[in-house]
């Protein structure tokens, strides 16, 4: 039986570009969802063998709806993660020119984005607004009314929607920045770790255990302390009252290396609950170095050393 994937929808966005991506969907069946928490609970109820979402964007930053959704709720795990590029496209029919547009549909989160290319190449032309690039996409392709009532000449979408709705690209990567990467993970029900590649990624929430004077500073020192670069990290609301907030982090390495887990150790000791997100391979395939003193043979030598005076 093939297994089944639940991606946030609608199809044609970034989203499920990004699925196609994973190497662990090839072949899978790929499911749109209308929603990041209807993804994630496909995944929770077991309708689902796992689901991608985006979880942070070089622009924008942070995905709410994904954080609080991992902080939440039964665990779940990370397993894999991809680095989407995010270009606009401006999509037509077959036969329309650049010169012809008048009437552009597009979602607000990419009219922002492209909004400099429009005024200095169309304009003239009038953008509406829609749920998602991917309906503008298919509203142009079916010529069917857009939000305000009219029939746009053009959209604004990801690629993929050209290809799945049958569209010529007018005009690509018109966003104004170039640069603009989508971070999107695979999620799957908790279970054992990959092996460590080297080129690794583990994701955490520390959950302090009251408000105090250095709280967040402790969490760091367990990190700095082993040597244990932070490639991100977050407050987020636990949900639990006003003021009550833990923290999202990602670290370099790999729950098998000595020094990451003898940090999440130390988080362990000083936080109130430290819920393990997973280890997985990174998807920028950066190596970061181990510092002296905090590979695995030094902590083994140590835990010897130790042992001896002991005994």
């Amino acid at each position: 039986m093939t297994d089944r994937y639940a991606y946030l929808g609608p199809e044609a966005t970034f989203t499920e570009a990004a699925a196609l991506r994973f190497p662990a969907l090839a072949g899978a069946t790929l499911e749109p969802s209308p929603t990041v928490h209807a993804a994630i609970n496909a995944v929770r109820t077991g309708e689902v063998t796992g689901a991608v979402v985006p979880v942070e964007n070089s622009v924008e930053g942070s995905v709410n709806a994904t954080l609080d959704e991992l902080i939440r709720g039964e665990p779940l795990a990370i397993t894999a993660e991809v680095l989407l590029p995010v270009t606009f496209t401006l999509l037509a029919r077959p036969g329309t020119d650049l010169a012809g547009v008048r009437r552009i549909v597009t979602h607000p989160v990419a009219e922002a984005q492209c909004r400099a290319w429009v005024t200095a190449k169309l304009p003239d032309a009038v953008i509406s607004l829609g749920p998602s690039t991917a309906a503008a996409a298919a509203s142009v392709a079916g010529r069917t009314p857009g939000p305000d009532g009219t029939v746009a000449d053009a959209a604004i979408a990801a690629p993929l929607a050209g290809e799945r709705y049958g569209l010529d690209a007018l005009a690509v990567d018109i966003g104004e920045d170039s640069d603009a990467v989508t971070r999107f993970v695979l999620v799957t029900s908790p279970g054992r770790p990959g092996r460590p590649t080297g080129s690794d990624k583990t994701t955490l929430v520390a959950f302090i255990r009251d408000d105090h004077p250095g709280a967040l500073l402790e969490i760091l020192e367990q990190f700095s302390a082993r040597g244990v670069n932070l490639t991100r990290i977050e407050s987020r609301p636990t949900g639990n009252g006003m003021g009550r907030y833990c923290f999202a982090i990602d670290v370099e390495g790999h729950v098998a290396d000595a020094r990451v887990g003898e940090a999440m150790m130390g988080l362990r000791r000083v936080c109130a609950t430290v819920r393990f997100l997973g280890s997985y391979p990174r998807a920028d395939g950066i190596r970061p170095p181990v510092l002296p003193g905090t590979s695995n043979s030094d902590f083994t030598d140590a835990a010897e050393w130790l042992a001896q005076l002991r005994g």
